[in-house]
């Protein structure tokens, strides 16, 4: 090697270590922190030392964190992506196969079994795929990076929680990138309120224990105002010359006002004139428009998106 070069390298490794070192002594400062802050909780020695043994920071987490979407999916796009004819297809299965642990879902809840099977769809693929990063590691990286120090701080205190009671072991809880776990993807603050042990084993293992994920979604669901007589909407017609100015989230009117204005079902049958409050959505520019109810914002409280709660809705006319 030219002996310039090397000097040169060498000069740039002696001003990039110290970074690492600094960086690293950050890391374990704000470890030390929250080790304090868990056994001020409870949380025993013999748990910390488990979840926190080896680690680092994750900067492919760190990188998901910062990366700002160039493009935006349309509704017909987004639509698309997630109303497959497969998803529908393995929704139906998935839907046959858990059909006496969604019906004791809905006894217990009442909440729907198809929205229950739509969720899960659209959250994990019916669990085929739940993220695969150790959720300690994607919540301490993104805490002490400090974008958002506190939120993440304090759902890692409850992820830290959720091992200290024996939920799952530190190896199994793998999630996203953000920190979202499970069939459901609770976050573990979400989980500390709202997942169930719906098989009465001890434990609530939204996990590998089927029974205890749908009815931790079922749970989320009812306590987010669940109105099981009620649709979360349906497909319409707009009638010629519509404004689409009134299609808007929070224009809640009775379905009567609606129907006196012309909006119809796609076969042509009309909609009953009930008091029922129900608001027009037009996502996209296809022109596609719907009539969405009380349950449409239930759902947008997983997940606070027109699009999902849409892609949910049909997504669960579909499967059953």
């Amino acid at each position: 090697m030219n002996p310039t070069r090397r000097i040169i390298l060498s000069a740039a490794a002696l001003l990039i270590a110290p970074r690492a070192q600094a960086a690293s002594q950050g890391f374990d400062a704000f470890l030390d922190g929250v080790r304090a802050d868990a056994r001020r909780a409870g949380i025993s020695q013999g748990t910390l030392n488990r979840a926190f043994s080896g680690l680092r920071p994750n900067d492919r987490v760190l990188e998901l964190d910062r990366r700002q979407p160039e493009f935006t999916q349309t509704w017909e796009q987004y639509r698309d992506a997630r109303l497959s004819q497969q998803r529908i297809e393995a929704g139906r299965r998935a839907f046959a196969d858990n059909r006496a642990t969604l019906e004791a879902v809905q006894a217990r809840f009442s909440v729907s079994p198809r929205i229950v099977t739509a969720i899960w769809g659209l959250e994990t693929n019916y669990g085929g795929f739940m993220g695969n990063m150790n959720v300690i590691q994607s919540l301490a990286t993104l805490a002490w990076d400090g974008r958002r120090a506190t939120y993440f701080r304090n759902e890692l205190l409850a992820a830290l929680k959720i091992l200290d009671a024996g939920h799952v072991a530190p190896e199994r809880m793998r999630g996203s990138w953000a920190g979202a776990m499970g069939h459901p993807q609770f976050m573990p603050s979400n989980f500390d309120r709202l997942a169930v042990d719906m098989d009465g084993d001890g434990r609530r293992d939204i996990w590998d224990n089927r029974a205890d994920a749908l009815g931790s979604i079922g749970n989320y669901l009812a306590r987010s105002g669940w109105r099981d007589d009620e649709l979360w909407g349906r497909e319409v017609v707009l009638p010629s010359g519509f404004n689409p100015e009134q299609a808007r989230r929070d224009n809640m009117r009775p379905l009567r006002d609606w129907v006196r204005m012309g909006v119809r079902r796609p076969d042509g049958v009309e909609l009953p004139p009930l008091d029922m409050q129900a608001a027009v959505l037009i996502p996209g520019p296809s022109g596609q428009a719907f009539l969405i109810y009380h349950n449409f914002n239930v759902i947008r409280r997983y997940n606070p998106s027109n699009f999902y709660a849409l892609a949910v809705g049909m997504l669960s006319d579909r499967v059953a």
